[in-house]
């Protein structure tokens, strides 16, 4: 045969080892979600490419056979070239060895890899019309191949579950919130950080978002009617606790509309607060977001009183708030939850002791911890072990700060100093 015949041949069986390199490395490194979705599309290729990987065996049999068997007969037809043009020499012989390597690590290895890793999608939909034909003919070789392996994996223990194919493995919530960071170009920016706020509702708990007890309006059934009255009509809430002598004694909650459609004309009164209050519905502490909202829309509830292990109530949660946490800020607060953020001409910021820490940290861009105490005083509070007195300094992860007003065992005003750069640098997010 011409020599010129054999290095097309050559050339030839090269393209084919090739193409089963770009079709190994394509299928390998495909988009999963992204293929699942061309198929329920009714995409042919994508359908082709999810039953060639739903038997990832059997498709790695027929690929590897190929392309072992075309590099095998590349190098065979190397040595024939050789002995055939250059009989009895060695050198020959090496330079052939080298030569066919060469060629098959560039022409069948690695340039094919590399641009299958680059458009992976475009490539193995392609791909997959010629690999479920080939399969179909080479299944039983496949099949007799496969025998071997799985015997080899069954002897170390390696044969994977049924059904445990890579298109069936479950995603952890953390994999998720990855897709989403990473497909910050085609997802909007607001609904980006509803998705993430979304999969934070199983950390977060509903002490990170509670109304204490010290910023609740609630109604005395022992009160004057006319103290009642100007209650209601001057309240910022349209759900309101009532509860008896004591705030400890909660014995209901009323909605201040159903109240105020009982007037006709006349005051309100304890009588009319007892007609049309409920009964409260606590929480315990601890609860998830998550599991709330689903309590909320189970029990047809709005509002929840917050207790701790011995019962006492914290502080009430609203779905609002767990909604607040979604979605973001949107309704406007009453003047006793307001949390106010003063800045100052030094760059410091006056911040209210009862400030959730999730709130500093969600619109001032801090970093304090959250495992722990969950409001700023808190936060103080366990710091020094102890009340302290107006002017003490601190520093807590790394934010200066210096206690300005201390109150009833409370810390109430807190001015927090900026950050230098080098600070910033030793503490990173």
């Amino acid at each position: 045969m011409p020599l010129h015949i054999m290095l097309i041949i050559l050339l030839f069986l090269l393209i084919l080892s090739g193409f089963f390199s770009l079709s190994e490395t394509s299928m390998m490194a495909i988009n999963r979600y992204r293929l699942r979705h061309l198929a329920k599309q009714g995409h042919r290729g994508a359908r082709l490419t999810v039953k060639l990987l739903e038997n990832t065996d059997r498709l790695l049999g027929v690929i590897l056979l190929g392309n072992n068997l075309l590099n095998t007969a590349s190098a065979t037809l190397v040595a024939v070239i050789i002995a055939t043009f250059f009989a009895h020499d060695d050198f020959a012989l090496l330079i052939g060895t080298i030569a066919v390597t060469f060629a098959i690590l560039i022409f069948s290895e690695i340039t094919p890899k590399v641009i299958a890793a680059a458009y992976p999608e475009r490539i193995a939909l392609a791909t997959s019309y010629v690999l479920t034909p080939l399969l179909t003919i080479c299944y039983p070789i496949v099949w007799f191949v496969n025998l071997f392996v799985s015997g080899l994996l069954i002897l170390f223990r390696l044969k994977p579950k049924k059904g445990e194919s890579e298109l069936e493995q479950k995603i952890s919530t953390e994999e998720l919130k990855t897709l989403v960071l990473e497909g910050g170009h085609f997802i909007q920016h607001k609904h980006q950080s509803m998705l993430l706020n979304l999969f934070d509702l199983e950390t977060i708990t509903v002490d990170d978002v509670i109304v204490p007890r010290s910023q609740i309006e609630a109604i005395d059934l022992n009160a004057d009617d006319d103290v009642i009255h100007t209650q209601l009509l001057t309240c910022h809430h349209t759900r309101l606790p009532i509860y008896r002598e004591r705030m400890d004694n909660i014995v209901g909650i009323v909605h201040v509309r159903k109240v105020l459609n009982q007037m006709q004309g006349g005051k309100i009164t304890a009588a009319t607060l007892e007609k049309v209050m409920r009964a409260p519905y606590f929480i315990p502490s601890g609860t998830s977001l998550f599991s709330q909202l689903q309590l909320f829309q189970e029990n047809q509830k709005r509002v929840g009183l917050v207790v701790d292990e011995y019962g006492e109530w914290m502080g009430l949660v609203t779905l609002e708030d767990i909604i607040e946490e979604i979605i973001g800020e949107f309704t406007t607060q009453a003047p006793t939850q307001t949390s106010t953020f003063l800045k100052q001409e030094d760059g410091s910021i006056i911040v209210e002791g009862s400030t959730l820490l999730r709130d500093l940290n969600r619109k001032l861009g801090f970093q304090f911890p959250l495992d722990g105490p969950k409001t700023l005083n808190g936060l103080i509070l366990e710091y020094f072990e102890d009340i302290p007195e107006a002017g003490t300094g601190l520093n807590i992860a790394g934010y200066p700060m210096e206690i300005i007003q201390t109150k009833n065992r409370v810390v109430k005003t807190v001015k927090i100093f900026p950050v230098s750069a080098e600070t910033e640098a030793k503490n990173p997010e």
